[in-house]
């Protein structure tokens, strides 16, 4: 990740800055069990040779998820500078997520 790097986890009140998601991470990894995602589609675009941005669907513990992203060439390594993931939710099945998230407030 670059050092100003951003990441929006799933919940509404994770907006990470790179250093505090490193901290809370940390724990997870130093434990040796941390996430595990395997990519199923990945869509990669760009307009020259120093930023790109994606759209990847992702096989994770919390069923399929999306990803989506900018990586900025960094002394010559890729490296994430935005990285947003979101579960996904069949069409069918939003009324369902609508009320449970309704109970919750």
């Amino acid at each position: 990740m670059t050092n100003d790097a951003v990441f929006i986890g799933t919940d509404a009140s994770e907006n990470w800055q790179n250093k505090d998601f490193k901290e809370y991470c940390k724990p997870y990894f130093d434990n040796g069990k941390a996430w595990s995602f395997t990519t199923i589609d990945r869509n990669i675009y760009y307009k020259d040779k120093k930023i790109a941005w994606f759209d990847e669907l992702l096989k994770t513990q919390m069923g399929i998820c999306r990803g989506s992203g900018v990586v900025k060439k960094v002394s010559g390594h890729w490296k994430i500078a935005h990285y947003v993931l979101s579960i996904t939710i069949p069409n069918e099945q939003i009324k369902e997520v609508i009320l449970l998230k309704k109970k919750r407030k």
